[in-house]
């Protein structure tokens, strides 16, 4: 019977200090933690996850806000509006290559911290990313302070949550690390806000571009957490084509693959150029004000999204687990046991043609067959060691031919553990599905969908009120009120009796 692995003492506590955070913050996550960690078992037992590992680290437990574009969108610019501080640095070229995390501290002065403190704290949203690093560009893992930066500000806008600023965006000229750091905080963020720069109203000629920051959200669950903005629209004023050049960049972003999202257009008016007509410029403020108002409150509330997203992510990963990981290492599998059983079978073929030949030409037989009982028991046990023995040789190349064709490809690190897990010698080639996958795996992976759909139906009961008899906030203290005064009353009257 297989010893089911248990977590490491490190992420236990790491896990523990998640939860009394999570208990003060938002407790019902914290009964979302503890079905994470069912899903750790699973992954544990079929070699998915190391024991210092949780799927509870794959995600951002805080709510987060990533700022992507190109170069000159005007994305600092933004960001310092946002906050009202002057956090980032601003300019027509790229004047930071860093992506930039940006969180509240109680310390009126900006602070710098390098990448480090990022890459070492699980409370972050890039924690152990220079792993990530080195997997897709070997070297670059120990560099993380070329990739990333912590910035904290004193600006009540970022009480609650995080905000990253993205390098200037080129598809062309992007390092392999970098694309992954973007696609990381891609799949952790609440809300994406991409910028384009209106002063470059051609969209075709960012097509590469667009094909890696859009295209691939097709795929996903979540393509409604992208909001799209056209920045420095004040620059479209002079030929008043502000709808035009709105419709370009919306046809560009449907034809890279993405049919959701949201597109807002913006100015700063510091940073704008003066618009002579007044009519013209009276259309552009109202213009930016109502989207800007409308982007602040998506910005807002993201608290509220984000506790739906981690129980959405908690159970997209459970069907991922079941409809995607599982089928893909069976399939793996399969195409390693083939190709073993036809190895064997040409090897173990031509070696049996080749002593038959031998035994043929030669007394070789009838000299063995001569010889006492236990020289041939002998015999026939080194022969059948021998077959084990290159059989397993056989097993262990293909294994390492499979390995390097998945590493080649980026395969899920999951997926490459567990198939190693899978090819060790002491599980049999004919072993019917995969180590630790079963009836009570799938028990367990049908209890956490369980646990979601309650998770996000008590949310659900924290926002909305279908029946409508859940009393407002303000009939309830009044009503609460009206009770207190009639006890209070109660003893007096009993007095006078």
């Amino acid at each position: 019977m297989q010893v089911l692995a248990k977590p490491s003492k490190r992420l236990s506590h790491r896990i523990q200090r998640l939860k009394a955070h999570l208990q003060q913050e938002n407790p019902l996550l914290v009964d979302v933690v503890g079905q994470f960690q069912m899903l750790d078992k699973v992954g544990y037992r079929m070699g998915l996850l190391d024991t210092d590992e949780s799927f509870a680290n794959r995600i951002s437990w805080w709510p987060l806000i990533s700022v992507l574009g190109t170069f000159s969108a005007g994305k600092s610019t933004f960001i310092n509006g946002y906050l009202g501080a002057v956090l980032q640095k601003t300019g027509n070229q790229a004047v930071d290559d860093k992506f930039t995390v940006m969180t509240y501290s109680a310390d009126d002065e900006v602070r710098v911290l390098p990448g480090l403190s990022l890459d070492a704290d699980p409370r972050f949203p890039f924690y152990q990313i220079s792993e990530e690093i080195e997997k897709v560009s070997a070297g670059e893992g120990s560099k993380i302070d070329s990739y990333l930066q912590l910035k904290t500000c004193h600006s009540d806008r970022l009480k609650g949550k995080i905000l990253i600023d993205s390098p200037g965006f080129d598809a062309d000229a992007q390092r392999n690390a970098t694309l992954r750091i973007t696609d990381h905080i891609i799949d952790l963020s609440d809300l994406v806000l991409v910028f384009f720069d209106a002063r470059h109203p051609e969209p075709g000629a960012m097509e590469d571009t667009l094909q890696h920051l859009v295209s691939r959200t097709l795929e996903r669950s979540d393509a409604n957490k992208f909001v799209f903005i056209l920045n420095q629209i004040d620059t479209t004023a002079r030929e008043d084509n502000l709808e035009d050049v709105v419709a370009a960049w919306q046809k560009a972003v449907v034809q890279a693959g993405m049919t959701a999202g949201t597109f807002y257009c913006l100015f700063n008016d510091e940073a704008a150029v003066p618009i002579e007509d007044p009519n013209v410029a009276q259309r552009y403020k109202k213009r930016r004000d109502t989207d800007a108002q409308e982007l602040s409150r998506r910005m807002e509330e993201v608290g509220v999204e984000r506790s739906y997203r981690i129980i959405g992510a908690l159970e997209n990963l459970t069907n991922k687990l079941e409809q995607n990981w599982v089928p893909q290492l069976r399939s793996l599998l399969g195409q390693w046991r083939r190709r073993v059983l036809i190895t064997d079978a040409v090897v173990f073929g031509l070696l049996a043609l080749l002593v038959l030949g031998v035994g043929f030409t030669t007394d070789i037989f009838q000299t063995i067959s001569s010889q006492p009982a236990w020289i041939a028991l002998s015999l026939l046990a080194v022969v059948v060691l021998a077959v084990l023995a290159v059989h397993y040789l056989i097993r262990k190349w293909w294994a390492k031919l499979t390995l390097r064709k998945l590493k080649k490809i980026a395969a899920e690190p999951g997926i490459l553990s567990a198939f190693i897990k899978n090819v060790r010698f002491r599980h049999s080639l004919f072993r019917p599905r995969p180590v630790g996958w079963g009836g009570g795996a799938r028990r367990r992976l049908e209890k956490v969908r369980e646990a979601a759909d309650d998770f996000v139906q008590a949310l659900n009961d924290r926002f909305t009120d279908p029946s409508g008899k859940a009393m407002s906030l303000n009939q309830a203290v009044s009503e609460s009120a009206v009770v207190t005064e009639s006890e209070r009353e109660e003893p007096a009257i009993e007095k006078q009796a």
